[in-house]
């Protein structure tokens, strides 16, 4: 049986699933979208990613044609139809069919799209020898023009800065913001260990509010990890005894090298392991 994409209620075969090219998602990047993972049948923080969505389609006036349990379900039923156990999982919500031009209001009938299918955002491998990381020239979308809590359509920022760090020979790329100051990566958020304390940029550095990172948080201060949310420079990357990476689709990866320097002894440090293996526990427990 081959996959099937859910489009406005409906299950269509992949090679069937499509919408028109006068969709303004398509036209101008005018939608908004969520990841999420499912482990042995269970949606992981499936409540939060569906408020993101919520308030990322709010921050732009867009209204999605379903409530909030009306789309849970709708998430259940194609997982089902798919008969995915363990999945990643993409919600895409844009503004629809308009007519040329930037007016959202001229749109009619919101597209609501869900893919499930399987994702393997690094090798394997990478988990326990660790990732090299790339500061990259494009920084950050600023606040004031493009909001980064916003999972908008538009990813092109983060598009450039993956074109350099892949230019680079580097696996991920870091973001500063336009003040220099540590934003994220193009795809994960970013942390660094120091004298047994965990660092992480704070929201107003202009980065997506990651309901994995608000896990690793959770996790690490339950362990009584000191976690401080504070503005870092490619210098405290530097000189960090360990970094480390979480996203949804990534989980917690470490990062032994940045910018040809390797982190510490290069190798991937006790603390990240240790989160990685809570982080890989809860993961476990939820779907139990």
């Amino acid at each position: 049986m081959g996959l099937k994409v859910y489009i406005n209620g409906k299950l269509y075969p992949k090679e069937e699933a499509k919408v028109s090219v006068f969709d303004h998602g398509l036209l101008y990047g005018d939608g908004v979208f969520e990841g999420i993972r499912c482990y042995n049948g269970h949606i992981f923080k499936f409540s939060e990613h569906i408020d993101r969505l919520y308030n990322s389609a709010r921050a732009i006036t867009l209204e999605i044609p379903k409530s909030k349990e009306e789309l849970k379900e709708a998430v259940k039923n194609t997982l089902k139809a798919n008969n995915l156990k363990d999945s990643y999982i993409r919600l895409v919500v844009t503004r629809g069919v308009g007519k040329l031009g930037l007016d959202p209001f001229n749109c009619t009938g919101q597209q609501l799209i869900i893919i499930t299918d399987s994702i393997q955002l690094y090798p394997k491998e990478l988990y326990k020898k660790g990732l090299d990381a790339f500061i990259v020239p494009t920084i950050r979308n600023h606040y004031e023009a493009l909001n980064p809590k916003i999972k908008s359509l538009n990813y092109l920022n983060n598009i450039l800065a993956k074109i350099e760090c892949i230019n680079a020979g580097a696996t991920e790329g870091i973001m500063l913001n336009k003040d220099g100051y540590v934003a994220e990566c193009t795809g994960d958020n970013i942390f660094i260990v120091k004298s047994n304390e965990i660092f992480t940029p704070p929201t107003y550095a202009g980065i997506l509010i990651g309901i994995t990172r608000n896990v690793v948080i959770e996790l690490a201060e339950k362990a009584g990890m000191v976690v401080k949310e504070e503005q870092l420079t490619r210098y405290d990357l530097y000189i960090a005894d360990e970094c480390f990476l979480s996203g949804t689709a990534a989980g917690i990866i470490p990062v032994v090298k940045i910018d040809g320097r390797n982190i510490s002894s290069g190798k991937p440090g006790k603390v990240t392991l240790s989160l990685l293996k809570k982080y890989q526990e809860l993961t476990k427990q939820c779907s139990e």
